[in-house]
């Protein structure tokens, strides 16, 4: 969805009397982890938006060989999950303007993230909000399944 039309949904559930999770992330290579971190998300208001990180975001962050996949499929394969209600790309490094601009109620970010380098903790909390940091599924992450994808690629028969 374009900024816009999030903005007008978020006006629309605000207006009856809904609350606003948003949380953001690479979700290059969409698995378990995933769909449990944004279940858990969800479940902390009544609109979850995801704000992703776009291809060139990605590049600065993961590197030359991230994204695997672009940005605009990334997008249809979370808004085919039934947590998400929306999604929204940026390509600044963080979602500092995004937070700013849909002004949520709640944040959700992984428990791997310290709490003060959570980016838009000062926005959320300013207006009354909250920041709440989820477990992350152990065992699952997009690196590792890359570097097995590479792993089994270098061995014969592949």
């Amino acid at each position: 969805m374009m900024p816009d039309e999030v903005i007008d949904l978020v006006n629309q559930t605000r207006a009856a009397g809904g609350s606003i999770a948003f949380t953001n992330g690479v979700f290059d290579l969409v698995h378990p982890g995933h769909v449990r971190y944004l279940r858990k998300a969800a479940a902390e208001g009544d609109l979850l938006i995801v704000g992703l990180n776009g291809d060139t975001s990605v590049r600065s962050i993961k590197g030359l060989g991230r994204p695997i996949v672009p940005a605009i499929e990334r997008a249809e394969v979370l808004e085919a999950l039934t947590s998400v209600d929306a999604v929204v790309i940026f390509e600044e490094p963080t979602p500092e303007k995004l937070i700013a601009q849909l002004q949520p109620d709640v944040l959700v970010k992984g428990a791997d993230w310290m709490a003060d380098q959570i980016v838009g903790r000062e926005t959320v909390e300013s207006r009354g909000g909250r920041v709440v940091r989820v477990d992350i599924e152990q065992g699952h992450s997009t690196t590792a399944i890359v570097n097995r994808i590479r792993s089994l690629h270098s061995k014969p028969n592949f």
